[in-house]
Order: C-alpha cells, then sequence, then structure tokens
C-alpha cells in the first residue's frame, strides 16, 4: 500500500482533521466503510469520478446524512499535506529490489478533476512509482481494495501465486481480504515494526540498523 504505509497515513490526516473540527473520532472512516459501492468514496477509487466539486458534494452530503457536517474539500487537502514519503520504506523497497525481489504499490487513489491537481491520489507525480516494479492504482483498473480481484491482478503483474507474495496495508479490511488468497499480510501502525515482520518472511535485513542489508542467518532465511 502507499498512504499509511510508504506515505504518511490518510487516516491519520483524517483523524486530526475530525479532532480540530469537533467530529466524532472515526466518523468518516465509518461512512466510507458502511457506504455502499455506489457512493461517492467507492466510486472516486475506482475512477468513475474525479476529485473535485461533484465529488465533494455527494460525500458532503452523505456525511451530513450520517450526522456530520464538514467540507471534504478542506479534509483532501490536510490528507494530501499528511502524504510524505517514509524514507525507511523506501529504503526497505530499494533493498528488496536490488536483493532481486519484485515490488508492486498497489493503492487505493483517485484523479483529480483540472484546478485540483495538488490533490490528486496518484503518487507518480513524486516520482514513486520509479521504486516499483509494479505501479498498480485502483482509479486506473476500476476496482479497489479489498476486493479479491485487484490482489490476484497484482499477482498476475509480479509473476507470482498468492502463496508466494506478502502484502502491507493500513487497513484491516484490506489485509484480511488478501490474507483469504493465500498472501501473507502485515498490518502497519509503525514502518519499522512492519518492516521487521517482513524481514522474517523475506530473510532480508530491511531496516538500518538491522545490518547492511545481507541475508540474515541461513536457518532463519529457511524458516
Amino acid at each position: 500500500d502507499l498512504g499509511g504505509v510508504v506515505l504518511g497515513s490518510p487516516l491519520h490526516a483524517i483523524s486530526k482533521f475530525e479532532r480540530r473540527h469537533g467530529i466524532e473520532r472515526g466518523f468518516v472512516n465509518r461512512v466510507v466503510a458502511d457506504s455502499g459501492p455506489e457512493s461517492a468514496w467507492h466510486r472516486l477509487e475506482r475512477g468513475e469520478i474525479a476529485l473535485g466539486e461533484r465529488f465533494f458534494e455527494l460525500f458532503d452530503a452523505e456525511c451530513a446524512a450520517a450526522g456530520a457536517t464538514l467540507s471534504s474539500a478542506e479534509m483532501f487537502e490536510a490528507i494530501h499535506a499528511e502524504a510524505a514519503p517514509r524514507p525507511v520504506m523506501i529504503e526497505a523497497i530499494d533493498r528488496l529490489r536490488r536483493a532481486g525481489l519484485r515490488v508492486a504499490a498497489l493503492t487505493n487513489n483517485w484523479a483529480a478533476e483540472p484546478g485540483q491537481d495538488g490533490l490528486g491520489g496518484t503518487a507518480r507525480r513524486e516520482g514513486l512509482d520509479r521504486h516499483f516494479d509494479v505501479f498498480l492504482e485502483s482509479s486506473v483498473l476500476g476496482m479497489r481494495k479489498p476486493d479479491p480481484r485487484i490482489y490476484l491482478h497484482a499477482c498476475r503483474e509480479l509473476g507470482t501465486e498468492p502463496s508466494e507474495t506478502a502484502f502491507l496495508d493500513d487497513i484491516g479490511s484490506n489485509l484480511k481480504s488478501a490474507r483469504e488468497l493465500g498472501i501473507a499480510t502485515i498490518k502497519v501502525t509503525e514502518p519499522e515494526a512492519a518492516l521487521r515482520e517482513l524481514e522474517s518472511i523475506v530473510g532480508l535485513a530491511l531496516v538500518a540498523s538491522s545490518g547492511d542489508g545481507s541475508r540474515l542467518e541461513e536457518e532463519e532465511s529457511h524458516e
């Protein structure tokens, strides 16, 4: 995943936004999770509508119907401001690839209307795609996590079986769907802790303090 794994967390940005505006904690994520596939957020991430006035109008109305008045335009500015790359993750990805492993980005994102370019969900503008062998965006594919099809598509693009693949995300429902396909999953709360878990799967040192990037002890590599 990108946001909340490779980049700063949109969940953290939304939580701060809620706190700043006196909105019940977790309200926005409940609206997103509880709304159906034809809701504004789901359609946004499938690329059926773009981030702009129409989306903001629809999502604000859905939030109002759920019991809170907010400006999703302001909220997306906060999400964008939080989305800085995490150096420890970028370094870990580069170490994986130098070791000959293939790495994919698999992100739920959005495209922006003209005039909203600074809030676009695609990370290609940051040059992040050069760090990956495969770069998969929900708004381009027309499907979003946790749809099982998107994980199977990622495996095909990587040339791996689900059982040969590990997936890191910060949202439990996304991980559950991947895990049910046989993919090894890691919940990302603290980036370095998540990378320690990944080290035990791939047999590589991924955090600087773990060593110089060489293979772990032979017996650990084959557990």
